[in-house]
């Protein structure tokens, strides 16, 4: 038996998975609005009151958990099923809204022989899967760069937890900064920068900085969320430079061609379902967590996302 916890737009995405894939699964929702909403959509039962609640009945444990809540949400109801004896979780990401309490929760699962995986589907794109290969055949990365800009005009007037809002660097924006280390390699050396503010984000509105992944593959990206932009992603090989815009896409540029073209690949999977979800959830399932982002890999990637959003984290409470 498979629980997924939250009954908003995720869980949706999530159920017509597990229905291809002939699992039996649980729905558990906090409000009675998405409680309704999903079952019209869905056509699912979901139990309401929130997770808390669901455990004091004494269900018994589940095979695994899909953790699909809104993202304030996420640290507590994962708390909560480690303590009742859950081993194994995939949480959508950031899985909590700074690596302290990430590493909170590292604490608990490790006590308590608990795997925690967090969310990141577009590792799972096929756009993504494609240049791997290419990326192998042309010998590696050799430089990459990538784009962070987020639609504030969206945001500031669809959100409304502030705690989430103020962390949307590491709450939205670490998607494309986990596929870009995915792919190009985790940084050795970074150094960032940020200048002005918005009032739903105060720690910064633009970003830019540099470095060295760990392969030796110099990297650089910027993001103004004050200003026109989107997500985007260009990896470097010998051979190749590969482009993400956007990144459920593919383009590739040869080596001594201005000529940019699209790149064929099998997008099935993305197009039936939510891209990256179906292999995201298929792996999942069957412990295959090559790709997967460990709850402990995930922490290392919030210092730096916290450092590159200029968030002021007190480590010493770590």
């Amino acid at each position: 038996m498979i629980w997924i916890v939250g009954a908003g737009p995720m869980a949706a995405e999530y159920i017509k998975v597990l229905r291809v894939l002939d699992r039996q699964f649980l729905v558990i929702g906090r409000s009675d609005a998405s409680a309704v909403s999903l079952e019209a959509k869905e056509n699912v039962e979901v139990i309401r009151g929130g997770i808390e609640k669901y455990l004091q009945t004494m269900p018994e444990l589940p095979d695994k958990v899909i953790v699909s809540t809104g993202v304030e949400a996420l640290l507590g109801s994962c708390k909560s099923l480690i303590h009742y004896g859950v081993k194994s979780i995939l949480v959508e990401k950031p899985g909590a809204l700074s690596s302290l309490e990430l590493k909170e929760m590292a604490k608990l699962s490790s006590n308590s022989g608990a795997k925690v995986y967090v969310a990141y589907n577009r590792r799972f794109y096929a756009s993504v899967l494609e240049a791997q290969k290419i990326i192998e055949q042309d010998g590696g990365v050799v430089s990459f760069n990538f784009e962070i800009t987020e639609w504030s005009h969206i945001i500031e007037n669809n959100l409304k937890d502030g705690a989430v809002m103020q962390s949307w660097f590491l709450a939205n924006t670490s998607h494309v900064t986990d596929l870009a280390w995915y792919l190009g390699g985790k940084p050795k050396v970074m150094k960032s920068y940020q200048s002005g503010s918005l009032s739903w984000h105060q720690a910064a509105s633009r970003f830019s900085g540099a470095g060295i992944s760990e392969s030796g593959a110099l990297f650089s990206y910027f993001g103004d969320w004050s200003a026109p932009g989107r997500w985007a992603l260009e990896i470097s090989t010998l051979a190749s430079r590969l482009i993400f815009r956007p990144l459920e896409q593919l383009s590739i540029q040869k080596i001594g061609s201005v000529k940019i073209e699209s790149v064929p690949f099998d997008n099935k999977l993305d197009t039936e379902f939510k891209p990256g979800i179906y292999k995201q959830i298929d792996c999942f399932l069957n412990d295959e967590d090559q790709i997967l982002c460990s709850l402990k890999e995930q922490i290392e990637n919030a210092r730096q996302y916290e450092e590159m959003a200029g968030y002021n984290i007190d480590y010493a409470k770590a």
